[in-house]
């Protein structure tokens, strides 16, 4: 039980059903009807003052990017960041590891997207040994104290983790290298993390079992298609973000409406 809130039951990875699949027509006619869901939801935040994250997490090349660029296609980038997550710098292991992440949230009428999260902490950290035991034991209760925080200010949170099996990544990893423009996402220590994956799965499913609460629970998509994935993960954000906000779009400022009947004869 985390002691801020009740846990959600998250899926361990094992138990995700790993076949779903989504058609070329229903994909392009569902995310169109998502895109402008998006905007009108961005531009009802612009106008309550609401704002929201939206934290990716998944294993390399599971199609984290992909949907952040069919979100980012239709927002305006006054009032929504994209926020990608490498390891920290020098400066930033001079501070506690949640500095640099406090001082991504968005203001007030923004949305922000972070690719990769705060949650290096009790994945990669944990596995690869740049965390000491006790540093990564105890940063559970740290993020969801952290969540909390962030929720209780009136920011939204979704979390997201996009699973892949072992082969399609292996397909995916062949395609970037066969591909001269998509080289550059593709590292060594993608080969590296590939080969600690048991390491890996161990670490996510304790990560799912100590952080998916009430408040903030995973949201794990099967993203072995990637149209499916995609969809499934826009579907999950814009129905959390849309929850009692007025959609509609707000009516024409009375002066403004003055200002345009002075000039144009309108209205």
């Amino acid at each position: 039980m985390s002691k801020n809130g009740k846990h959600h039951k998250a899926k361990r990875l094992a138990k995700i059903e790993m076949d779903r699949e989504l058609g070329r027509d229903a994909y392009e006619a569902r995310l169109e009807k998502l895109q402008t869901k998006l905007r009108r939801i961005q531009q009802a935040y612009l106008h309550s003052g609401d704002s929201a994250v939206i934290a990716f997490e998944g294993w390399d090349a599971a199609g984290k990017g992909g949907t952040i660029r069919r979100m980012s296609a239709v927002l305006d980038p006054r009032g929504f960041k994209v926020w990608p997550i490498a390891a920290p710098k020098p400066h930033d292991l001079e501070r506690h590891y949640l500095s640099r992440f406090w001082e991504r949230l968005p203001a007030r009428g923004g949305l922000a997207v972070f690719d990769r999260t705060w949650y290096g902490r009790v994945l990669v950290e944990r596995v690869e040994g740049f965390a000491a035991h006790k540093e990564w034991k105890r940063a559970y209760d740290e993020i969801n104290d952290f969540e909390r925080l962030m929720i209780d200010n009136g920011t939204r949170l979704v979390k997201l983790f996009m699973h892949i099996t072992p082969d399609v990544q292996l397909q995916r990893f062949e395609a970037r290298l066969q591909d001269p423009m998509k080289r550059w996402k593709l590292s060594i220590e993608d080969f590296r993390n590939r080969e600690s994956r048991p390491a890996y799965e161990k670490a996510i499913d304790q990560m799912f079992e100590r952080t998916s609460t009430d408040q903030a629970p995973w949201h794990v998509i099967p993203a072995n298609d990637k149209k499916y994935a995609r969809i499934s993960a826009m579907e999950i954000i814009s129905d959390h973000l849309a929850k009692g906000v007025d959609l509609r779009p707000r009516p024409l400022d009375d002066r403004v409406r003055e200002e345009a009947e002075r000039i144009f004869g309108l209205y």
